[in-house]
């Protein structure tokens, strides 16, 4: 008999609060509305939802809607501990970065892209940074 593996189900009520906090930081990272859905994979109404406050509001989200919001919330970290200042903590992820993968671009022009892979290599790369500081 196979074992069947299944995903864990998030409630609404967690779904809700990952994607208002992920929506949070890409706000401070000043990505634009288009960005933010690219990252998150989500429409432009329900970002425009996730900023309101609406205590009645919620959504259900996918698995891998739910793994990208990790992702963000994952980078903020790192960066939290890599940096002291706001400034770096939230501009790191818009300035123009010379490492081999970005090649120019901000991580945060990469993750828009809207892939998944280029979201977790963004997340890696930021992530080694930190030089296992956990």
């Amino acid at each position: 008999m196979a074992a069947v593996i299944q995903a864990q189900a998030f409630t609404k009520d967690q779904c809700t609060a990952g994607l208002r906090a992920a929506v949070n930081i890409l706000e401070k990272w000043q990505a634009t509305t288009e960005q933010s859905c690219n990252i998150l994979r989500i429409s432009r109404s329900t970002h425009v939802r996730a900023k309101l406050p609406n205590d009645t509001w919620s959504v259900s989200l996918d698995a891998d809607q739910m793994q990208r919001i990790s992702f963000i919330l994952n980078i903020h970290a790192a960066l939290r501990l890599l940096f002291d200042n706001p400034e770096n903590v939230y501009g790191f992820p818009s300035m123009a970065n010379h490492n081999e993968f970005f090649n120019g671009r901000s991580p945060l022009e990469v993750m828009a892209q809207g892939d998944m892979i280029s979201l977790y290599e963004s997340f890696r790369r930021i992530d080694s940074l930190r030089g296992a500081q956990w």
